[in-house]
Formats: structure tokens, C-alpha cells, sequence
């Protein structure tokens, strides 16, 4: 980062406590080294993570950052990074990196998969100042909680889906609103990632036989497959029209994954530019859109600023993006974004040096951008910290109706 002579914004920036809007739990140390390291960098799969993905700027960087955190030569390769980090107590090595970020809360997604392997919620409160909360995974609950119990029903004649179709939505809903209302769920807020399972290109609405349809189909690919994952169209629709009506309701925010991902989802159906009509259908709806929706930031930007009922996440592009890219990717969220609607998130995962490269660098390339906009006098000092402490903690706060009072430094 390049310091201003005198300075405040860069202390503010690297210092400020921070609430992160978006992340998922941390393995277990059982399972610390059951996943390759490499998902730290990358959202590839397979030989395209192991092989390709530490060539890349991102890894290079992020070689540097973990040199440094852990004290290695300067000429320590990412292979040494990865063995460094084997010989450190596992509970310590989580202390050193989250004691860095200054984050003060997190907002869990604890749907990710694999979670036999994962810590749970209260587990993380040891790292933070303030508790941790739940943000719910809606595909997954819906899967786990409502859908598997109804997967033995005997027969699935026309009377059956009808009425299976029925108790399921009915249910849903009431285990949805039975969270919100319960102190202990710790909930906050909602997340689907129908981006991944059938675009976010989400339907308005359809016909009850085809509602129907899907549910049966859903069923009998569970049957033949014994796997259980809902992937059809107008069903995973339905899953999301029924939580927008609740969260109308509660006032309680969804967040969309949207652009970066992993191969799974279908990246021309990934742009946020697909949620309008949903976005104009449910005004009272608090839609967040996650990752910078990047590569299609300026779609996102543009949605925050003609909607008042939209907000932009950034994060997740660190540290899968080069550093040049991180700072483009800010400058493109700040070109029309309202600063009272951008949030900070890690999407920090698994390892905890997810948090920390993700914390780290999400700090710097605001405050880089922030002070070459007050070097071309599009803003001044004072402004540039409202914004960082904004983006940082104040705006999550409000906008997940967080109650916390104002940080100190």
C-alpha cells in the first residue's frame, strides 16, 4: 500500500474492526489436512487446483503474505508455505491468523458441504470480540431438513405428489420462520446458491403441475441415484420464491452467490443482471449479492444504485483475483455503488488462512482505491474513513440489523 505522508486512512484501513458478512466454518484439526491447500487460492477442481492454480499472480501473492505471517525466508515457495503450516498447533495456527484480521463477527454459512468435518458455530466465538451468527444455506436446509424425510413415502401416484408437494412447502416455511424466531438459531439472514444448481435466471412463478412435476422427478432421481441434491428448475425456483416471501416478512436479507465460482455452475447464467425482475417483484426484500458478482461487477453496481432494496458483497475476489485485479474489481463496486449498500466479506473457508489473506487484502485494495480517489479530489480524507469503517462494519451491521454498538479501534 502506498502511504500519504500524515495519514490517517491507512491505519483506519488495516486496523478498523470488521464484521464479515459472509464466510463458512473451519475444518476440524482431524480433517485440517483432508482437503487440498490449494482451495485457499483457487475455485478449481481437481488437476486444474493442484497443478495449474499456484502459477497463478493470486498464489504468488498469496506466497508472500503466508511467508511473512508464519516467518519464512523470502525465497520460501508455496510448497514450503504448506509445510510450515503442518508443523504449527492447529488451534494456534487459527489464533494467528484470526487475531490479524480483526474481524469481530462473522456471518456463517454453514451449508457448504462436508460439514462432519467442519467446527461448529459457537466453536469460532473463541476468535472474536462479538458472537458468531448463522446465515442459512436455503437449498441445503431444504435438502437436509424437509426433503430427506419425505424420501421413503410409499407410491407417488398423482394424489401422493400432491399432497407430499404441499407438506413440503408448508413445512419449509414453518422450519424457515421457526429459526428467524428462535434466539438460540443464532440467524440472521438466508443464502441460495441456486446460481450453482439452476442459474439465477429465477422464475416468477409457475403452475402447480409443473411444481408438481419437478417434485416428482425429484424423487425419482433420488431413487435411482440414492443422491439427493435439488437440480431442477422450477423446484429450486419455488425454494427461492418461498424464503423472499419470508423475508419480506421478517425483513431478515438474502444473499445470492453470484459470478465467481467453481465449475459447477453455468457462468453465463452467474451475472446478477438475472435477478431483476425478482429484485423489481419483491421491493421489501433485502437481496444481497454476493462476490462482488465479479466478473460482473459494474451489472451489480448498477443494480445497487436503481434498487433500493440491493446490496453488494465484496468479497471472495481475495484472494482468488491478482492484485490489480482486486483494486479494478473496488474501483469498478465504487463507480455507481451507494457506499451505505457495500459490505466487506472474506468467504473465508476451511483454512484459516482463508480469513487472513482474505482480510488482509480486502483492506488494502479499499484503502488503495479510496486514496487514489482522494488524490484525483474526488473525495477527502474524512470521507475515504466514513467509507472504509462503512464497508468495513457499519453497513453489515445495519443492514443485517446487528445491533452493535459503533467499534472502538
Amino acid at each position: 500500500m502506498a502511504l500519504f505522508h500524515n495519514s490517517s486512512l491507512p491505519i483506519v484501513g488495516l486496523t478498523y474492526p470488521a464484521i464479515d458478512n459472509h464466510a463458512h466454518p473451519l475444518l476440524k484439526p482431524e480433517y485440517r489436512d483432508s482437503l487440498p491447500f490449494e482451495g485457499v487460492i483457487s475455485e478449481a477442481t481437481d488437476q486444474a487446483l493442484i497443478e495449474d492454480s499456484p502459477t497463478t499472480l493470486a498464489c504468488l501473492r498469496a506466497t508472500r503474505h503466508l511467508r511473512e505471517l508464519f516467518g519464512l525466508p523470502l525465497d520460501a515457495t508455496w510448497e514450503d508455505v504448506k509445510a510450515a503450516r503442518k508443523t504449527l498447533d492447529y488451534l494456534e495456527l487459527c489464533k494467528k491468523c484470526m487475531e490479524e484480521t480483526r474481524i469481530h463477527c462473522i456471518l456463517l454459512d454453514d451449508g457448504l458441504g462436508s460439514q462432519e468435518k467442519m467446527e461448529g458455530l459457537e466453536w469460532h466465538d473463541q476468535f472474536l470480540q462479538l458472537k458468531t451468527k448463522r446465515i442459512v444455506r436455503i437449498e441445503t436446509e431444504a435438502e437436509a431438513k424437509i426433503f430427506k424425510p419425505h424420501l421413503e413415502a410409499e407410491g407417488l401416484g398423482q394424489s401422493t405428489v400432491h399432497k407430499l408437494f404441499q407438506q413440503f412447502t408448508r413445512q419449509f416455511e414453518q422450519h424457515l420462520a421457526q429459526l428467524v424466531q428462535s434466539a438460540e438459531s443464532r440467524v440472521v439472514g438466508f443464502k441460495s446458491v441456486v446460481c450453482y444448481r439452476t442459474g439465477l435466471d429465477v422464475s416468477l412463478g409457475d403452475s402447480q403441475e409443473t411444481l408438481e412435476q419437478a417434485f416428482h422427478d425429484i424423487f425419482l432421481s433420488y431413487r435411482q441415484t440414492q443422491k439427493l441434491r435439488i437440480q431442477n428448475k422450477p423446484f429450486n425456483d419455488h425454494v427461492v420464491r418461498s424464503v423472499l416471501d419470508l423475508c419480506g416478512q421478517t425483513g431478515k436479507p438474502i444473499q445470492f452467490h453470484t459470478g465467481l465460482g467453481d465449475n459447477d455452475l453455468s457462468l453465463k447464467l452467474a451475472s446478477p443482471a438475472h435477478l431483476q425482475p425478482l429484485i423489481k417483484a419483491y421491493p421489501k426484500v433485502k437481496f444481497i449479492l454476493l462476490h462482488a458478482s465479479y466478473p460482473f461487477t459494474r451489472e451489480a453496481g448498477y443494480l445497487t444504485a436503481v434498487y433500493q432494496n440491493v446490496y453488494l458483497d465484496f468479497g471472495e475476489i481475495f484472494p482468488f483475483v491478482s492484485a490489480s485485479g482486486q483494486k479494478d474489481t473496488i474501483r469498478q463496486v465504487l463507480e455507481l455503488s451507494p457506499t451505505n449498500k457495500i459490505m466487506f466479506s472474506t468467504d473465508g473457508h476451511f483454512w484459516p488462512e482463508s480469513y487472513y489473506l482474505g482480510t488482509l487484502q480486502a483492506r488494502v485494495a479499499l484503502c488503495d482505491v479510496l486514496q487514489e480517489a482522494i488524490r484525483e479530489g474526488d473525495v477527502t480524507e474524512v470521507e475515504a474513513i466514513e467509507i472504509v469503517k462503512a464497508g468495513l462494519f457499519k453497513n453489515a451491521n445495519r443492514i443485517y440489523g446487528l445491533g452493535f454498538g459503533d467499534p472502538e479501534m
